[in-house]
């Protein structure tokens, strides 16, 4: 993608989602942070399915830490790797209360510093709940970032690193849930939904894809 093409790329997005925002179910910083945590390799329809019943009885980190082990692991059973995610989300708790004052701390190196808590997560946190300009890099975003050529890169913090430098700045802080939602519904793995794509335009890909539907 040129750069030239990169404010259209975003403009079209935007008009057609002025106000995009996580899928995942929260009403505070902790009930986000624990719903990212527990996010990693799983939906995030399947994932509001759970923490609706768990934050309707815990949501603050010492009423997880009450529910203990197997407590918080009926809650979270249909979620992947649950036995882990209760793990983590219970030592976070602990470490919330012991050193945070319960709080969720709004630095990046206190954030990766918690169990189950890694760059991506600290990314969503930072930038859905504290406003920082940053960019969660998943599936999703990888893919359509290199499919795109919007930002081509052999791994996340590559796309990362280079979607910060590309990406105009008054669409940064936007920009990773407008990439999310498009390679979730528009630009998916299989099989891209290029004739709903309203930016085929600017996209590398497109003309290879188009090429080979043809009947």
């Amino acid at each position: 993608m040129k750069s030239a093409d990169i404010e259209s790329f975003f403009a079209t997005l935007k008009a057609a989602n002025p106000q995009p925002e996580t899928e995942l179910e929260y009403t505070s910083v902790f009930e986000l942070l624990a719903a990212v945590l527990l996010s990693a390799q799983a939906t995030d329809v399947g994932v509001n399915k759970a923490t609706r019943r768990l934050f309707a009885v815990a949501n603050t980190p010492a009423k997880v830490l009450a529910l203990g082990p197997d407590g918080v692991t009926e809650y979270i059973r249909t979620i992947g790797l649950y036995r882990t995610k209760a793990k983590n989300l219970l030592a976070t708790c602990r470490i919330l209360i012991e050193q945070h004052g319960g709080r969720v701390p709004a630095q990046r190196a206190a954030l990766e510093a918690l169990p189950g808590v890694g760059r991506k997560t600290a990314n969503v946190v930072l930038n859905v709940a504290f406003g920082e300009a940053t960019m969660a890099v998943d599936t999703h975003i990888f893919r359509v970032a290199n499919r795109t050529g919007l930002a081509p890169g052999r791994n996340p913090l590559e796309v990362e690193l280079t979607l910060l430098q590309r990406v105009p700045q008054h669409y940064l802080v936007d920009a990773h849930h407008w990439l999310i939602l498009h390679g979730r519904y528009v630009c998916q793995a299989r099989r891209p939904l290029c004739e709903q794509c309203a930016v085929t335009r600017w996209c590398d890909a497109f003309p290879a894809i188009a090429q080979a539907r043809a009947p």
